[in-house]
């Protein structure tokens, strides 16, 4: 186990037992990280405050769930996606942007060929529509596979692969265009 896993798993030990001063600690390791799930979202900072606010409180009161299986940055992501989506879908609002978009590709290794074609993709995505954008969005950079997309979308798993290849076909045609 590495020296930064340890301090983690101890941060977390603390944290589970109210120690103030390590929820503080990890509030401010995601604060910004869990800002751009956030932003990929909404672009209004009162939802973005909020789902900040929704997501740490579900962060705390479940992390004695954490089991220590894969990321721990990864099971953070995935429940401030989760209070993402439940808050679009309780405001019925669509996904409005790709903010911060670059900076997830970069975080997520893509090689050094399609971070260059980030600017391009940002703009591009304006272009396709709320559908496939969102479940571009929750596939290609959040990660979900198709059947969690159509679970928390409504949606079948077939609904979301036919809208991510419209998605990815349509922002290639862009890009190429350019």
């Amino acid at each position: 186990m590495t020296k930064d896993r340890i301090s983690e798993t101890l941060m977390i030990r603390k944290c589970i037992s109210a120690d103030r001063r390590s929820q503080k600690m990890l509030y401010d390791k995601f604060f910004f990280k869990m800002r751009y799930i956030c932003l990929r979202f909404t672009k209004n900072d009162v939802d973005i405050e909020d789902i900040l606010q929704d997501g740490f409180a579900r962060l705390f009161t479940n992390l004695h769930k954490y089991r220590g299986d894969g990321s721990f940055e990864g099971w953070v992501r995935r429940i401030f996606t989760n209070v993402s989506i439940e808050h679009v879908k309780r405001k019925k609002v669509h996904i409005v942007d790709f903010e911060g978009l670059e900076n997830l590709l970069v975080a997520k290794h893509f090689n050094v060929l399609e971070t260059l074609y980030a600017k391009d993709l940002l703009k591009a995505s304006h272009t396709i529509s709320p559908g496939c954008k969102t479940v571009f969005n929750l596939y290609a950079v959040g990660g979900l596979t198709h059947q969690e997309i159509g679970r928390k979308l409504g949606i079948t798993e077939s609904t979301s692969k036919s809208q991510y290849t419209r998605a990815k076909v349509k922002l290639r045609d862009i890009i190429r265009s350019r």
